[in-house]
This record gives C-alpha cells, structure tokens and sequence, in this order.
C-alpha cells in the first residue's frame, strides 16, 4: 500500500495546523505536514518509551549518533559528534547562530522567495535583510551573492542564511554552486548558516554545505521533522564546520533545553531504522510531482509549473490566469488552500505553494477544485 493512501475522513480527524487551521469543507495543501502514518519503526519506539514510562529529559547522544550514521550512508559524510549540538527545532537553531556569529545591525543575506520563518529570524535579532533573489530558473544567483558579499548591494553582510534543498522552488543545489558559495564566503567573511531540513528527501544528490573546502566555518541546522513527518515531535541538530566549533558552546542552554526527549528517540529511530521508509516515500513524490504537473496540463494548462528535484513542495505561478490573488480566489471559492507566494516573496503575488506531500486522490481534487473557481 502507498505510503501516502492515508483516508481522508481519516485525515480529518486530526487536529495539527493543517487540519484545523481552515474551515472543514476547505481542502488544505499549504503547510508542510505531509498527509502519511508514522514510520512502524518510530511508532513502536515511541509506544516502547511511553509503556517504560520513559518520558523525561534527553541524555544520551542518541541523535547526533543516529544523524551521523545516516550521514555517512546517504552522503558519505561522516560529521564529528563534537560538531554537533541539540536544538528545539531548525528556526530556533538558525536565530542563535544569527546572534552568535553577527552583531547587531549587521546585514543578512536570504533568497526569496523563501520560507517566511527566515524573514522572521532576521527581524526577531534585529538584523536587516539584504535580498539576493532566486533566479527565473529557480537556481542560485552567484553573480548577486557576490555583489551582495562584497557590499556593491549596501551594507557588507556578516551572515547568509542558505535553505538547501530550496524552499519553496524545491531547487537541490550542485556542489559547483554551493563550491562557489562557499568560496564568496570565505572571500568576504560571511558567516554561512545552512538549513537542510529537506536533505534526506534530496538523496544523494545532495551536498551537506560544510563538508565543502572553504565552508570550515559554517553552519548546518538540520532535522528528521520534514523527511518522516515529525515536526509534532521537537528536535533538530546545529553542525559546525570544522572551525566553527567553538561557537557552539557560547550558544545559551536554552538552545539544547528546548529538545524533547520522545523528539529525540523519534528522529533517531527514523535516521537508523526507517530508511526504506524515506527511499519509498521520496519514489511517491516524484510519481505526486509528475501527476501533479499532468492534472495542471489537463485542467489548467495556462499555469506554469515544472517539478522540482527536491521537496514535496510545488512553486506554482499562476500569472496567467489574470487573478489578483490567485491564492484567496483557490481558497475562497474552490475550497483548497495553499501557500499564498507573497508569503514567500511580497512580490510573488501569481504564485502558490502546494504541498504535494499526500495522495494522487487528494492531488487531483487539488486541481479539480482549482480549475472549478475560475
């Protein structure tokens, strides 16, 4: 049975952010939960804990252990468990390094579109944005990067806040690309912090940003939340680069406080033992993208959207369709809800965020109802 034939009345019964956040007869495909059962694994580890009455404060290196042997299998990455540090979840982590390695006032570099949570942890440590926009081609602007870096774009920025894979184009950057970030780094001094929540589901193909040379004094903030659907479950890890190390223990106790323990053995668990899981559950979404883009062709073709290497997220631009906002227009009258771009970007006002993280079944209502509002 697919992974992702979860019933919907089943799926209604649940009560995170996704199945509660809009009116009941709204189809929701906006945040990124992903519409699966737990991994077996994870679910007899977590049942084991509760029987044992195993619910206090994590102690054992289970994560970090279980992230390193993951590393080594899906990468050939074998990190120092010395470079690793216990944090709440990936946002948390990327604010403290923020104010770890900057000063107030100086400069952060993102690519919008992007994940809001970015914006908010440049404002929330008082640090000013300095925009590098993605290319039309959904990759990296390395000639923009190293204007903003050297300062031709304002102030020089002190750090960049890098989402790899990409979140929302779902772009997995090459090492070539990520060579040459790594380089404009280390040329102009920035402080590179790497969010790789959507890593595992990029496989191979993906480059963890501090094993590249040049990169000895970056960051990479991580989780097993996105790619097993555990972000009920709170944990993440900060790895340093090779020189970066000693910034970690300046960070405060509160960064590693904030880690749950049943978080910890869930992600563990899903690192070590549910990796049949991750490789079966990324074959369905790329089937979902390639489903998703024949249903837009059928019902939709004026929308334009090529599928993605990485994510289960789909950067839709809608511009063609003459709406306003074709976000509120899906939502108020077809009755699906999704990303609205200018949560994204304030300029991505054609665009929609899906998240294709469910089944074919769901998929197709998606566009069904997107097509019925027009």
């Amino acid at each position: 049975m697919p992974i992702f034939d979860v019933p919907l009345d089943e799926l209604r019964r649940r009560t995170s952010i996704k199945w509660r956040r809009f009116e009941p007869d709204v189809l929701p495909m906006f945040v990124a939960e992903m519409d699966v059962h737990v991994a077996e694994p994870v679910t007899e580890r977590l049942q084991r804990a509760i029987l044992d009455g195993d619910t206090g404060y994590p102690q054992l290196p289970l994560y970090q252990e279980a992230f390193a042997s993951f590393a080594q299998w899906m990468w050939g990455w074998e990190p120092d468990m010395e470079d690793m540090l216990l944090a709440g979840d990936v946002m948390s982590g990327m604010r403290e390094l923020v104010l770890a390695t900057t000063e107030p006032g100086d400069a952060v570099v993102i690519n919008p579109a992007i994940y809001p949570p970015f914006r908010a942890v440049c404002l929330e440590t008082g640090r000013p944005i300095l925009e590098v926009p993605m290319g039309d081609d959904g990759r990296l602007d390395l000639a923009g990067l190293e204007a903003a870096f050297s300062g031709d774009r304002g102030p020089r920025p002190s750090a960049y806040l890098l989402c790899s894979p990409h979140n929302p184009h779902g772009t997995i950057h090459t090492h070539d690309e990520l060579a040459a970030v790594a380089a404009l780094a280390q040329r102009y001094d920035v402080t590179v912090i790497s969010d790789e929540i959507h890593a595992p589901l990029a496989g191979p193909a993906h480059v963890p940003f501090t094993t590249l040379p040049g990169a000895e004094r970056s960051f990479v903030v991580t989780s097993a939340s996105k790619s097993w659907n555990l972000a009920g479950l709170k944990a993440g890890l900060i790895i340093a680069g090779p020189q970066a190390r000693a910034t970690l223990r300046t960070l405060p106790l509160h960064v590693t406080e904030a880690v749950s323990h049943l978080g910890v053995l869930a992600h563990a668990t899903a690192l070590s033992d549910a990796r049949d899981w991750i490789v079966e559950v990324t074959r369905e979404i790329a089937e979902n993208k390639t489903h998703f883009a024949a249903e837009l062709e059928r019902l939709l073709p004026a929308v334009s959207y090529t599928p993605s290497a990485g994510t289960y997220l789909a950067w839709v631009d809608c511009s063609a369709l003459g709406l306003t906002s074709p976000a509120a227009r899906f939502h108020q009258v077809g009755r699906v809800r999704f990303g609205p771009g200018t949560d994204y970007d304030p300029l991505a006002t054609q665009h929609v965020r899906v998240n294709l993280g469910t089944s074919k079944q769901l998929i197709t209502e998606g566009v069904a109802r997107m097509a019925a509002s027009l």
